[in-house]
């Protein structure tokens, strides 16, 4: 199991954590998502998705949410 973390630009309100737990958590592979204080955590198997597509997947979610990931 991996993890991937993901920072964004301010905290989640609570629809949109619960929105990004929904979507984000049930994409196969996709064991759990934590989301706080503006930070996401995704534990995944990466025999059943690749990194890059469940970044890119995440990355765009959270855009269409009306936030910003930060290095």
């Amino acid at each position: 199991m991996k993890r991937l973390f993901l920072n964004v630009q301010k905290e989640f309100c609570d629809e949109c954590s619960l929105a990004m737990r929904r979507f984000i958590g049930k994409m196969p592979g996709v064991q759990s998502i934590d989301v706080e204080s503006g930070k996401i955590v995704i534990s995944y198997d990466d025999s059943k998705i690749r990194e890059e597509d469940l970044f890119k997947i995440s990355r765009e979610s959270i855009e269409k949410l009306g936030y910003r990931l930060v290095d």
